[in-house]
């Protein structure tokens, strides 16, 4: 049975940085890809980030560029999301996600392709 563990959510005034660990237990993360996605109250969940399955290549969603890292760590199974220069838009809950996929040259941060979701950890970003 698959479980994912997220923590690293919280509190965090504007202009301050947050790091999202996502642990999942029960496979491999060797042929996964995974993402971390966001769903602020009344609004569409939306990408943030992928990373391929091999960490070799990632995405970012445009207003996050420059701002956040996705990174991985396969013995460890965990993905990690770090958030600097955090914004009051960025308030909203953040979930990780896995695909078992071949394609090793890219990843896509759309919601409806990933099939195995964590519960959630909410970042607040505010003053």
């Amino acid at each position: 049975q698959l479980q994912f563990v997220e923590s690293g959510g919280g509190l965090v005034q504007p202009g301050g940085s947050l790091r999202l660990s996502c642990t999942i237990s029960g496979f491999t993360l060797d042929y996964y890809a995974i993402g971390w996605f966001r769903q602020a109250p009344g609004k569409e969940r939306e990408g943030v980030s992928c990373v391929t399955v091999s960490g070799g290549r990632t995405n970012y969603a445009n207003s996050v560029k420059g701002r956040f890292t996705i990174s991985r760590d396969n013995a460890k199974n965990t993905v990690y999301l770090q958030m600097n220069n955090l914004k009051p838009e960025d308030t909203a809950i953040y979930y990780c996600a896995a695909v078992r996929t071949a394609v090793q040259a890219l990843c896509a941060i759309v919601p409806r392709n990933y099939n195995y979701w964590g519960q959630g950890t909410q970042v607040t970003v505010s003053a």
